[in-house]
């Protein structure tokens, strides 16, 4: 009879908890609501049921002590490629292409954009091998060639560029496809750039474009070809005319900023230089968006990671919370999905706990340039959807000679 009014006790006790987990002590950055300062989060069922202070740990089945970290909303990385369907060797797709829970979560990100690793011809297969088995939130943008990037020779044939194609799967899949991708486009035209452009208008998407050669004018595709909502990414690549003849910002970057065209880093494994990046962002012309680009090929360069690309803007004089703002809300934003990149009670419980070290730290960039900053960030656990799917310091565990552990005899 006590036994079974213990187990009522339990049961009841349970039942009476409003949380399922509890992060205790932080400082939460939200820049989309404009929370920066110390709170409790609590989530409940795969969303955030409370922020504030002093949430009761009696309320909660697991409370986590946070004190001393910052709790962000999940990063959101739109530049990536986890693809690897499109056999062949390519600049990033292919067999270039990296799986997403295996390099997302470790580095607080809890979406993912494979951008143009796929396209319409090949996406089914995409969905199906990736996106669908994935525990990251993988969107894609559709590569306006058909097959996607292989290699980057079959990027270079108008023949497979099809808007009405593109257009059509992009709508067929709408839950998962978020634009449209050009992508190392070599001839002195902009076709490629217009056939993205033109299916982005069918399907009612942005557009990214990575520039390819620059045998043709960049301030023509920002001012004039690409539309409001639309994205340059690899923003600070050498040789893009971006500063003038004085090393002042291009005024043509204003005016297409005016226009409402989004600027996004893409670092990758070439595509990155503080040539440009330290005159542009010490003069406050700072990127919509942080990405990584991240691919076999840009995980062991100058990239890493996305902690190791915020950290860079970090150094270069960014403040933190405007970092968090470009990984989280502005890039949610360009995508169409504003429910993401934050921390509000209804909101899905996507969720970075992020260390800020400090101490005398070097970052290079693609061909080995370097400053220095003072700080640096670092993953201490991501949760995506409620669930904790990395915790680098066993935040979430219990002493093993206390946790009843079950284990193998054999």
């Amino acid at each position: 009879m006590r036994s079974a009014k213990l187990v009522v006790i339990c049961a009841a006790s349970l039942a009476a908890q409003k949380y399922d987990l509890l992060l205790k002590g932080g400082h939460v950055i939200d820049p989309r609501n404009n929370v920066d300062g110390a709170a409790d989060v609590a989530v409940r069922e795969g969303r955030i049921a409370a922020v504030g202070p002093d949430l009761a740990p009696s309320d909660a089945r697991k409370t986590i002590d946070v004190r001393g970290l910052y709790v962000t909303p999940g990063l959101v990385d739109i530049h990536a490629h986890v693809y690897a369907g499109t056999h062949g060797i390519g600049t990033a797709g292919g067999e270039h292409s990296v799986m997403p829970d295996h390099v997302g979560f470790r580095t607080a990100v809890t979406t993912m954009v494979d951008v143009g690793s796929a396209g319409w011809r090949n996406f089914p297969e995409f969905r199906r091998t990736i996106i669908d088995n994935s525990r990251l939130r993988v969107f894609a943008m559709l590569n306006i060639v058909g097959i996607g990037m292989p290699v980057t020779e079959v990027e270079q044939n108008p023949a497979d560029m099809d808007p009405k194609a593109t257009a059509e799967m992009a709508r067929k899949h709408r839950d998962v496809v978020v634009g449209i991708k050009s992508a190392h486009w070599r001839a002195p035209t902009f076709v490629s750039v217009e056939r993205a452009v033109e299916a982005g208008k069918l399907a009612d998407l942005p557009v990214m474009v990575d520039f390819g050669s620059f045998n043709k004018p960049y301030q023509t595709m920002v001012t004039d070809i690409l539309r409001p909502g639309d994205i340059s990414t690899h923003f600070y690549r050498v040789p893009a005319p971006l500063l003038d003849a004085n090393g002042r910002t291009a005024e043509f970057l204003h005016v297409a900023r005016k226009r409402g065209v989004k600027f996004d880093v893409g670092h990758g494994g070439g595509s990155f230089f503080f040539k440009l990046a330290e005159p542009l962002v010490r003069q406050g012309f700072w990127p919509d968006s942080i990405s990584t680009d991240v691919h076999s090929g840009s995980v062991n360069g100058a990239m890493i990671d996305m902690l190791n690309v915020m950290s860079k803007f970090l150094a270069l004089g960014v403040p933190l919370k405007e970092v968090i703002r470009m990984s989280t809300a502005n890039p949610a934003a360009q995508i169409k999905h504003p429910e993401l990149g934050q921390i509000a009670v209804g909101a899905g419980a996507d969720i970075a706990v992020l260390r800020l070290e400090r101490g005398r730290f070097g970052f290079v960039d693609v061909r080995g340039g370097r400053i220095e900053g003072g700080e640096r960030l670092g993953c201490e656990m991501t949760i995506r959807a409620g669930s904790i799917v990395f915790d680098f310091n066993g935040r979430a565990g219990v002493p093993w000679r206390e946790a009843n552990i079950q284990y193998p005899e054999k």
